[in-house]
């Protein structure tokens, strides 16, 4: 292999943080709702102690007809149950970490700070949802068709991963639009990621950082296919 090529990607291998690979993302079973931290398409849900302890302070958000509500978050050996409300057809559920750890390179012997938001949705059905997180994906109340934005704003050229948790999986890019479309023969929870980075400097809690990335989930179910 070149060896620029093998310096370049063993430089992103070590500026990433290890669990930037992750996803958080909402399950559902029965009236009980779980936020999960892991790989939805592997089956590996981290435990405490490990890796899910070091979320900072993940907040989630029942958006209903009625309004919004915090709702609470308990920490179980494996993810968070989610209290304080049940989510109603057409009610969404969202959460975000606004303090995971942030993480620091060395680019020509400048230390620069970076930082990751890991955030999830869960939608109880397909109809149209508006944009709550900081990158969000919605449906838009078409069969299969979702949207992505970023700060409120349609996203473009954004790659979507639909996978179920038997391993199937596809990829999509978001159109001009942000929307993005799927066939989705199968039967059950689908969750579907997007990852953005943003290279605008800014400051979190009074850290100054270079990048930072969000990666997203929506959770949702489809009752009728294979």
């Amino acid at each position: 292999m070149n060896k620029i090529l093998l310096s370049s990607l063993v430089a992103m291998l070590v500026a990433a943080p290890a669990a930037q690979a992750h996803q958080i993302w909402f399950e559902q079973d029965g009236k009980a709702v779980k936020l999960q931290f892991g790989e939805f398409a592997l089956n590996q849900r981290e435990t405490t102690p490990g890796l899910l302890d070091k979320f900072g302070a993940p907040s989630a958000t029942l958006l209903g007809a009625k309004g919004e509500r915090t709702l609470k978050l308990d920490k179980t050996a494996k993810g968070y149950l989610v209290s304080g409300a049940t989510p109603a057809a057409g009610d969404a559920i969202v959460a975000q970490d606004n303090a995971y750890p942030s993480w620091e390179t060395d680019e020509n012997g400048k230390k620069l700070n970076h930082i990751w938001v890991p955030a999830a949705r869960m939608a109880t059905s397909f109809a149209a949802q508006q944009p709550k997180l900081t990158l969000d994906l919605v449906p838009t109340g078409k069969a299969g068709e979702f949207k992505v934005f970023y700060k409120g704003q349609p996203l473009p050229k954004a790659k979507v991963n639909a996978i179920v948790q038997s391993g199937w999986a596809k990829e999509a890019e978001s159109d001009d639009s942000g929307v993005v479309k799927f066939d989705m023969p199968w039967k059950g929870l689908y969750v579907l990621e997007t990852e953005h980075t943003d290279k605008t400097a800014g400051e979190r809690a009074g850290l100054q950082y270079a990048t930072s990335s969000y990666t997203t989930s929506l959770s949702v179910v489809q009752p009728k296919g294979i």
